[in-house]
C-alpha cells in the first residue's frame, strides 16, 4: 500500500496537484505549469515526501501526455479516474464549490480509498502510433459524413430527383457532382458524353450511373432560384468529399503498415473476421497489453460486451449495457463478428444457436462478439494463433 497519494487535476496550460497521506491529510497543494521543468520539480517534491507514492489523473491523453511521460520515466505508478467519476464523487465531499484544488483532492482521496482502479499503461510506441492514426481516421470519417449530409441538403435545393438517384456514399456519384450539378447541364450533355466523362476518370458502372442521372434530370425542367450558386456549392462540397476520401485512403495504408509492425499482429489477424483495420483499432484501444485487463471479463466489460444488472426492489434480471465503455472497441468486435459469419463455421454455428434460443440478429452477434473477446484475450495471452476446432467424426 502506498504511503502517499498524489491527485492531479489535468488542465491544458496548468495542472493542480494535491498530495495526501493515509489519513487523508493534505501534504502538498500546488498549481503547476504544464511544462517539463515545472513538472519535474513537482515530481521531485512529491518524491521528497515519500518514495512510495501513487499518482492519479483524470485525463489520460492530450494535456496529460507530458506528465504521464515524465512519470513513466521515473517509474511512478499511475491510476486513472474518468472525469465523470470525479464529478460524481465530488458531490459526497463537503461544500458545493468547484475548484481545481478540490478536484485534485477528490482524485487523490478516491485513489486512496479505492482498490479497483487499474494501473495506467499508455502502451508501447506502436500502440501509441496506432491510437493517433486511428483517432485521426475517425475524425476524417466523421468529416466525410458531415460533408455528404451537407451535399445532400444542397442538392435537394437544385433537384430532389437527382438527390434520390445518387448514392453519395460511393465514389462515382460524388465524382460526377464535381462536373455536373444541375438538371439542365446534365440534359445538355446526355448519356453518352457523361458516360465518356466518367470512364475517362475510371468510374465503375459508368453507363448505369450516366443513365440514372439523365433520367433524374429529365424529371425536372424547372430552374429553381439560387441554382447557380447552389451548383457551385455542390461542386465545392463534392471536391471536399473526394479530398477526404484520398486522405482516408492514405491513412488506411499507414495504419495497415504500422499494425503489421506490432508483435501481436499475426495473432490478431488469425482470428476470422479481424482484418488489419479492425486489429489496429483493437490495439489502439487496448494498447495490445492483456495484462492491463487481467481477465477476459474485464476486456469484455471495457468493450461494452458484458451487460450489467440494474435491479431494484422486485425487479431482477434487468440487464443493460454499461454506460461507460469504449465505443471504437465495441464496433471492432461487432464488425469482426459480422465478417466471421461468412468465413468461420464455428462462429456461424454459435450465431445460429443463439438465434434458435430466441435472440434477435443484433443480440446474437453481440453474444458472438462476447465469446470472441474471450478467445482473442486467450490467444494474445498465450501468443497462439487461432485454430479451428477439428471436425467431430462419428464412428460407424
Amino acid at each position: 500500500m502506498p504511503e502517499i497519494w498524489a491527485g492531479v487535476d489535468i488542465g491544458k496550460e496548468h495542472h493542480h496537484c494535491v498530495v495526501i497521506d493515509a489519513q487523508g491529510e493534505r501534504l502538498l497543494s500546488r498549481r503547476v505549469l504544464n511544462d517539463e521543468s515545472a513538472l519535474l520539480e513537482l515530481i521531485g517534491d512529491v518524491l521528497a515526501l515519500s518514495e512510495d507514492a501513487l499518482w492519479a489523473v483524470d485525463i489520460n491523453h492530450g494535456g496529460a501526455a507530458l506528465l504521464i511521460g515524465l512519470l513513466l520515466g521515473h517509474d511512478q505508478p499511475m491510476v486513472y479516474l474518468t472525469g465523470l467519476a470525479v464529478h460524481q464523487a465530488s458531490t459526497a465531499y463537503r461544500g458545493q464549490s468547484k475548484t481545481d484544488a478540490k478536484d485534485a483532492f477528490v482524485i487523490a482521496d478516491q485513489a486512496r480509498m479505492r482498490n479497483d482502479l487499474g494501473v495506467l499503461r499508455p502502451g508501447d510506441e506502436i500502440a501509441v502510433d496506432l491510437k493517433i492514426l486511428v483517432r485521426r481516421r475517425t475524425d476524417l470519417v466523421n468529416d466525410r459524413t458531415r460533408h455528404i449530409n451537407r451535399l445532400r441538403e444542397q442538392l435537394l435545393e437544385i433537384c430532389p430527383a437527382l438527390e434520390r438517384a445518387l448514392s453519395l456514399t460511393n465514389k462515382g456519384p460524388v465524382l460526377l457532382l464535381t462536373g455536373y450539378q444541375t438538371p439542365a447541364a446534365i440534359r445538355r450533355s446526355g448519356v453518352r458524353r457523361i458516360e465518356t466523362w466518367l470512364k475517362n476518370r475510371k468510374v465503375k458502372g459508368a453507363t448505369t450511373l450516366a443513365q440514372a442521372v439523365v433520367e433524374a434530370a429529365q424529371a425536372q425542367h424547372t430552374s429553381l432560384p439560387g441554382e447557380t450558386l447552389a451548383a457551385s456549392m455542390v461542386a465545392r462540397l463534392a471536391k471536399g468529399v473526394m479530398a477526404l476520401e484520398e486522405e482516408i485512403a492514405e491513412l488506411d495504408a499507414l495504419i495497415e503498415a504500422r499494425f503489421h509492425d506490432h508483435p501481436h499482429a499475426r495473432v490478431i489477424r488469425s482470428l476470422p473476421g479481424m482484418g488489419a483495420m479492425l486489429g489496429a483499432t483493437f490495439i489502439a484501444a487496448t494498447g495490445g497489453d492483456m495484462e492491463a485487463f487481467g481477465t477476459a471479463d474485464r476486456l469484455a466489460a471495457f468493450a461494452g460486451l458484458s451487460p450489467v444488472p440494474r435491479d431494484s426492489g422486485r425487479v431482477s434480471g434487468n440487464m443493460r449495457r454499461p454506460r461507460r465503455y469504449h465505443r471504437g472497441l465495441l464496433r471492432a468486435f461487432y464488425l469482426s463478428s459480422m465478417a466471421s459469419l461468412r468465413s468461420c463455421p464455428a462462429s456461424r454455428a454459435y450465431y445460429e444457436r443463439k438465434r434458435a434460443e430466441g435472440k434477435g440478429h443484433k443480440q446474437a452477434v453481440l453474444s458472438l462478439a462476447r465469446r470472441r473477446a474471450n478467445v482473442l484475450w486467450a490467444m494474445i495471452r498465450d501468443g497462439a494463433c487461432y485454430q479451428a476446432a477439428p471436425p467431430v467424426t462419428i464412428a460407424a
